[in-house]
């Protein structure tokens, strides 16, 4: 009986909605080591399950509740699956290449840590505020792991799967490039097996993307058709060249992207939503000026109990506060935290771009209001409205030359390996598509705002057919 409860002695299971089960390693193996539960257990960790994973959509879809905590665990999760499929692909091309419970385990870390510099309202939080610092949540993300959980992470010494070769240790660095869209290029300390890890935690099919958009839709409501994670795992392999799928995942690489495409369209970039971040953004940077006055390029602790939960709690009294101009902040988060919208859409134009051509590009939300503006009515000229450019990119335009983040094809009946594949499976997925919609405080000239944005988007200067 002793050896099968040694099965289960310092793991443990977590129960998932989207993955069933996810496991985990506790104390109670090891001596002296850290473990997975620690790290979770750790404030910053914990303090994702106070930042939402859905920012304004929240007011659109109210069963979408969810944590930046839960759409970790997945990340971690999937990075851990990726990582039992792909080792004995990687450990062919770099004989030197760590045990497979390091390669694991570091991905799992990577997983699970890659939004743990997440602000309020997420990514409108760094377009909104850290900008103004030069900063990102990837950079206080990879912050937070050298200063504040290196020492967990260093004393980390098995995976799930098992412990590590005698003697290994994860290197908290290692995390910080994977995790890092900015993070590009490998330093020459690091080793050559890391580079072709990196497209697993920020590339086109992630552990972090295939979670969020499993875990999203489901918590929305939304349907989004088949999303086959498990056909795309298991044709995944470590090509000489880097991540490789081969042809026989082609069509569920497809279909993950269309359901990716789907959930910006209809969720992250939803008309409600995106009209509230345009109330959001006529406050916030007061807001914050007033509620955190610190600069994170100096003070991080501060961070620690900035979440979503906290800015709330504190705006949502301000309209009842003595100081004017807090009282005035305080009204206008009244408007948005009992969803009184003070931005309607009026009308909605969605522009694609399938080829990268030189002198191709969307016109920016300033240029295309000047022009509204000139073709609304004489009456209508100074009419408050709003123009919004909702960008994505479904899909790399260039599929030959995504960088550190490329994939390549293999196809088994030539033997070959290559990323001109991509091109033909993606042609009719567009690379590029901005949602143009213009927004009012009420539904009276929709018609004439419709009219003029068309006209806006439509007609001369001939620039504008290069733009559309």
């Amino acid at each position: 009986m002793k050896g099968a409860a040694d099965t289960y002695q310092g793991r443990g299971l977590i129960a998932d909605p989207i993955h069933q089960y996810i496991l985990y390693t506790r104390p109670g193996a090891m001596a002296g080591e850290a473990t997975e539960q620690d790290l979770i257990d750790t404030s910053w960790v914990q303090r994702l399950r106070r930042v939402p994973q859905l920012q304004s959509a929240r007011w659109v879809f109210p069963a979408a509740e969810h944590s930046r905590f839960q759409h970790s665990l997945g990340a971690m999760h999937l990075a851990g699956r990726l990582a039992q499929q792909l080792y004995p692909s990687l450990r062919a091309i770099f004989p030197d290449a760590p045990s497979p419970a390091l390669i694991e385990e570091l991905l799992r870390v990577a997983g699970l840590l890659h939004d743990v510099g997440h602000g309020p309202f997420g990514h409108f939080f760094d377009d909104n505020f850290l900008v103004d610092f030069d900063l990102t949540h990837e950079l206080l993300g990879q912050r937070i792991i050298r200063e504040e959980l290196g020492d967990v992470i260093g004393g980390l010494r098995r995976s799930p799967g098992g412990p590590f070769a005698a003697g290994e240790r994860i290197d908290p660095e290692w995390i910080c490039y994977l995790m890092g869209k900015t993070y590009t290029q490998p330093l020459e300390s690091h080793p050559r097996w890391l580079q072709h890890l990196k497209p697993l935690l920020s590339g086109v099919f992630t552990a972090d993307n295939m979670d969020y958009v499993l875990r999203d839709a489901y918590m929305c409501g939304v349907a989004v058709g088949p999303i086959d994670i498990e056909r795309i795992i298991y044709y995944s392999f470590f090509s000489e060249r880097g991540l490789t799928l081969d042809r026989g995942g082609l069509q569920a690489f497809t279909m993950f992207l269309n359901a990716r495409f789907y959930m910006y369209t209809n969720v992250y970039y939803h008309r409600t939503t995106r009209g509230i971040d345009l109330h959001l953004k006529e406050i916030f940077r007061d807001t914050m000026r007033i509620a955190f006055p610190y600069d994170l390029r100096k003070e991080l602790h501060p961070y620690l109990h900035l979440t979503e939960w906290t800015l709330l709690e504190e705006v949502g009294r301000w309209h009842d506060a003595d100081d004017a101009e807090r009282r005035a902040l305080g009204a206008e988060w009244r408007h948005v935290l009992d969803r009184r919208l003070k931005w309607r859409m009026s009308h909605e134009v969605v522009l694609d771009l399938f080829e990268p051509r030189r002198g191709h590009a969307f016109l920016p939300a300033e240029e295309v209001e000047k022009r509204v503006r000139a073709y609304l009515p004489a009456r209508l000229r100074d009419f408050p409205f709003k123009i919004d450019m909702a960008l994505q990119d479904p899909r790399p335009l260039n599929p030959l030359k995504m960088g550190d983040r490329q994939i390549y094809v293999y196809d088994a009946a030539a033997q070959t390996v290559s990323e001109a594949p991509l091109t033909e499976i993606l042609k009719y997925l567009p690379g590029k598509v901005a949602q143009c919609r213009i927004f009012a405080s009420s539904h009276e000239h929709d018609a004439a705002l419709a009219a003029a944005l068309e006209r806006a988007l439509g007609e001369d200067p001939p620039a504008i057919v290069t733009n559309v």
